[in-house]
């Protein structure tokens, strides 16, 4: 079947219709949109489309999945195709470049993909799917835009990706409902779609789609007459509501420490005081002021007793229960706009301002930051988190409030009646944070841009440390001086793994006492006191003022 055939099966001239399709439950389901003119003809698995652009997916998730060196590509300003890159002098990065749909960033030949470990990746996942479907797929240079293949052939392919490397290219397409083809889109499909688009034509004929995941790792394509942004501004709202329910994954790590604030008295449970250690049940805390709460725990809730006899209550959640709990403590899960709303802020806020430990956010359930729930989330709060998965507001320092508005706050008030004016939740977002923009949450694979001063500092400062640090239990020197960073919002943190520090340039006695603080965790990364943040800002602070000390 020719690609002229395809196109004219899917874009006949009586109609306008969008042709959907995903894979479930071991086979693909389809359905498809019309608007008016008469019936055209239907579609199945079997149907054949062209691969168009999401060539580059397929290479983007192989480089990615076998650690292939991906270099920046530079524009020159010579090859008419570097309009989907950059401009000229400039460079494009994997991501941006998957998002744009840079096909010269993607190209075989610049990346030397070679056939046989390309064959022996896509076999060892694919295997399960018959040799002749897989012909698209035996090496790179069967991979272009014209090629036509079977619709569950594709659906198949990116069912069998790893969820590691799935995870990155759904970060990198997050964009597409952001600021790229699908701009303006995410207020009908919030974080669900994370696509590649791709548009084909032959003569006067186009065809324009996309295909990916839903957030829940379910494969979907869709394609319709015109290009993937005209199609996916035409059909936004009725393909954000065909499409099948998605909820992700619960990912990321946030540790919480209630009730830093007021002392606790007592913590006890159905069958009497609570033993330190996880907590399974219904329990009842009474504080020193005589006040007491009742709260629920499967296992997420920590009783901890220091040596002194204090008890305190620690959370660890994934991000979106963190944020469901959120908007069960601060506010409410309805209007339903508002708690999307809600969500992207505290999310926001959650990125900003938490500090990164052993791989978790931690920060305080307090009204000086944000408080939350001590009980499990409502099934409707966890909806307007899961729905928002990953979304943050970038580009403006994010607060809430109640009832005041003011510059980049989101008042609560405020944001139910704007929804109950019938605002998106983006347009509530957009009159709180008039210089902020809607993007992905990032990760923990941070480029690191050095902070020369900082690092000769610390070097400087370090042996004279070691008399005290040689005394200190548990601690370790690391291998080689951490690299610095230069820290672009948040609070500062180390990343253990990476031996990196993230902080902002030295000016102030506070900033080399955060110095000094952010190595001690790296020094102390494998021992419990490593992570009690009152024992190491108090040797942060000796060690920063040694030289105030008789030798």
């Amino acid at each position: 079947m020719t690609v002229a055939a395809v196109l004219a099966a899917a874009m006949p001239c009586a109609a306008a219709s969008l042709d959907v399709a995903w894979w479930k439950d071991g086979r693909v389901h389809v359905t498809q949109l019309r608007q008016g003119g008469a019936a055209v003809p239907a579609f199945d698995g079997g149907r054949m489309v062209p691969l168009g652009s999401l060539w580059k997916l397929f290479v983007y998730l192989y480089t990615v999945e076998t650690r292939t060196p991906l270099p920046d590509y530079r524009c020159g300003g010579r090859d008419p195709d570097e309009v989907y890159c950059c401009d000229a002098g400039q460079s494009v990065s994997r991501d941006a470049a998957l998002a744009q749909s840079c096909g010269l960033f993607f190209a075989p030949a610049r990346l030397m993909l070679a056939t046989p470990p390309w064959r022996a990746y896509w076999t060892q996942r694919l295997g399960a799917i018959p040799a002749g479907d897989l012909a698209w797929l035996s090496a790179p240079s069967q991979l272009a835009p014209e090629r036509l293949v079977r619709l569950d052939s594709l659906l198949r392919a990116l069912a069998g990706i790893p969820p590691a490397g799935r995870a990155e290219a759904e970060q990198a397409l997050l964009r597409v409902v952001l600021d790229g083809r699908g701009a303006d889109s995410v207020r009908w499909f919030g974080s669900r779609l994370r696509v590649k688009t791709f548009s084909w034509h032959e003569g006067k004929e186009r065809l324009g789609g996309a295909a990916g995941w839903l957030a829940d790792g379910t494969p979907v394509w869709f394609a319709g007459q015109g290009t993937s942004s005209t199609v996916l501004r035409a059909w936004a709202p009725r393909l954000a509501a065909v499409l099948p329910q998605a909820e992700p994954e619960d990912s990321g790590c946030v540790m919480v420490d209630y009730f830093v604030r007021y002392p606790l008295r007592t913590v006890r449970g159905d069958e009497g005081p609570a033993a330190p250690g996880p907590l399974r049940g219904r329990y009842r805390v009474t504080f020193d002021n005589g006040q007491a709460l009742a709260f629920r725990s499967a296992g997420d809730m920590v009783l901890e007793k220091a040596p002194d006899g204090r008890m305190t209550l620690r959370g660890r959640f994934g991000v979106n229960e963190y944020v469901a709990r959120v908007i069960d403590r601060e506010a409410g899960a309805e209007p339903v706009e508002a708690a999307r709303a809600l969500a992207i802020a505290a999310r926001s806020y959650l990125q900003q301002n938490a500090r990164q430990v052993a791989g978790c956010q931690h920060i305080t359930d307090s009204s000086a930051t944000q408080r939350v729930s001590p009980n499990p989330a409502s099934a409707a709060a966890l909806a307007a988190a899961r729905w928002t998965d990953q979304l943050v507001v970038d580009g403006a320092p994010v607060r809430y409030h109640r009832d005041t508005p003011s510059a980049d706050t989101l008042a609560w008030t405020r944001a139910v009646a704007l929804a109950r004016q019938g605002k998106t939740f983006d347009e509530v977002l957009a009159d709180a944070y008039p210089h902020g923009a809607l993007a992905a949450a990032g990760n923990s694979g941070a480029r690191c841009l050095r902070l020369a001063q900082n690092e000769v500092w610390l070097e400087r400062e370090l042996p004279r440390w070691q008399r005290v640090l040689r005394q200190e239990a548990g601690y370790e020197a690391p291998p080689q001086l951490p690299a610095v960073c230069a820290l672009a919002s948040g609070a500062p943190y180390s990343e253990q793994s990476r031996n990196r520090i993230f902080m902002r340039p030295l000016a102030t006695r506070e900033d080399r006492i955060t110095l000094a603080h952010e190595y001690l965790h790296l020094g102390l990364r494998r021992h419990p006191r490593g992570q009690d943040e009152d024992y190491v800002e108090r040797l942060a602070r000796r060690l920063t003022d040694l030289k105030l000390e008789a030798p």
